[in-house]
């Protein structure tokens, strides 16, 4: 700026005007960015509509390139005041059903057993959120606490056998491959498993997708509690598994974003594609409903979980069913698993083997067509998986092979890569006899795999064992 500039009041008043103005130009620009995901800017004032750009996902032929740390999920400068919800809530208009009294009033009894129950916080503010992109968990969820976190952890199995076994068609694909994924990418895995989880409960006929309106479609009762969300939902069928994957795609930030309820609508579409006739003939008389009330929080019952895993809300692990001797010479039939699933789960707890109660998972759950397993250790959701498809279909495969593993917790920065051994026994080798409590030496994470694998010898590769 030149000195005559600067002595001259009206120059400066004229810089100072066309600053402002190339302020409102960018607070324009923003406005209209905003505006295409329905998003409003809640009154910046001109300070705080700096010039800030997005960065842009550059992708390259083969792939994509690394993204700056800037690129966060939301996409936005942070610096902006926004309102999430507006993007949220789709149009009343869009051609689904509204949800009725009854239907609410049967998802509560399902869920919770009570039709004036309602969700907690922890399960309100609960939603799909991955890892930044093009980093070592860029494949992976970041679970929430409480309840919601194994039906997170449930879905990420899903997310992992879309990106390793259902995206790539190579016999194997390396770890690598799920750290260099976009955010685009991880929508579309998103959608992906959520699309084969509904469809597979829907047993390969109809699918559900629930989603929030503005409109409000039944007025309070006195046998239903309101929780102003499920009265303005509405459901959207699908009869074909592409055009469910396609419609999740399209809408995949009322799933994703912060304030969206994205477990608890998954939750709904699960047991609509489920249907409550088909709900009530999975259940058995251990288990009425899906949630349990424990510690003041509700956590998720394993016929819940084997939704998501199986597509049937057997109560449990074990293979096929199980009679029991009831009064007056009566037989009563427990539900668990009758055929191999994609996906698995393994189970170890500290507590159950202290009680001599430990649950037993039968082979159906526990050798899946895919090596990916569910796994719950000490009460804690985890994933435990192999690159190789073949694993579990050749048994010399299983001399000496590698697994990953990923718990969802803040302190795990990158997956943790295992060697298992099952040839070798020194697992148990050069300790004495007064310390022969395996489950006391050795971490839950290596006595879960045992229960697979009895005898394996781990190998951390460097890792500092954990749990």
């Amino acid at each position: 700026m030149d000195k005559e500039t600067l002595a001259d009041p009206q120059s400066l008043k004229q810089m100072e005007l066309e600053e402002i103005t190339s302020k409102i130009s960018d607070l324009d620009k923003w406005r209209k960015i905003f505006s295409l995901h329905g998003l409003e800017i809640s009154h910046p004032t001109p300070q705080k509509c700096q010039d800030h750009k997005l960065d842009e996902e550059k992708e390259d032929a083969a792939g994509a390139s690394q993204t700056t740390s800037a690129l966060k999920q939301s996409r936005f400068p942070s610096n902006i005041l926004y309102s999430i919800p507006k993007a949220l809530i789709v149009s009343s208009n869009l051609g689904g059903q509204p949800i009725t009294l009854e239907m609410a009033a049967a998802l509560r009894r399902i869920l919770f057993g009570s039709t004036f129950q309602v969700f907690s916080y922890e399960w309100k503010r609960s939603y799909f959120r991955f890892h930044d992109p093009y980093t070592d968990l860029a494949y992976a969820l970041v679970p929430d606490k409480g309840g919601a976190a194994a039906v997170q952890m449930a879905v990420q199995v899903n997310i992992i056998k879309y990106l390793l076994f259902v995206r790539n068609q190579e016999e194997n694909v390396q770890l690598q491959s799920l750290c260099e994924i976009s955010q685009k990418d991880q929508e579309k895995a998103l959608a992906a498993a959520l699309a084969d989880i509904l469809w597979t409960a829907g047993e390969h006929q109809k699918a559900t997708v629930c989603l929030v309106t503005s409109d409000i479609y039944f007025t309070p009762s006195k046998d239903y509690k309101l929780d102003h969300f499920t009265e303005s939902v509405q459901l959207f069928d699908f009869f074909e598994k592409d055009t469910t994957q396609q419609f999740l795609y399209d809408h995949i930030h009322c799933l994703k974003w912060e304030g969206s309820h994205g477990v608890i609508l998954f939750l709904y579409s699960l047991l609509f594609s489920r249907t409550f006739e088909r709900l009530q003939k999975d259940l058995d008389l251990t288990t009425t409903h899906l949630l349990q009330c424990r510690l003041g929080n509700f956590i998720c019952r394993q016929a819940l979980l084997n939704i998501i895993l199986t597509g049937r809300a057997s109560p449990h692990v074990f293979n096929g069913s199980q009679k029991l001797e009831g009064e007056g010479n009566m037989q009563k039939v427990l539900h668990g698993v009758f055929s191999r699933s994609d996906v698995g789960y393994l189970h170890w707890s500290k507590e159950e083997v202290e009680h001599y109660r430990l649950l037993q998972v039968g082979s159906m759950l526990k050798t899946p067509k895919l090596p990916i397993w569910l796994c719950n250790i000490n009460g804690t959701y985890s994933v435990l998986f192999s690159t190789n498809r073949l694993l579990l279909s050749d048994w010399k495969m299983e001399h000496l092979f590698d697994l990953y593993f990923y718990n969802g917790q803040p302190s795990q920065k990158r997956t943790v890569h295992l060697t298992i051994d099952t040839h070798s026994h020194h697992w148990e080798g050069n300790h004495c006899e007064e310390d022969s409590d395996a489950e006391k030496r050795f971490p839950s994470v290596e006595m879960a795999i045992r229960t697979k694998w009895e005898g394996a010898a781990i190998n951390w590769n460097g890792t500092v064992p954990f749990f």
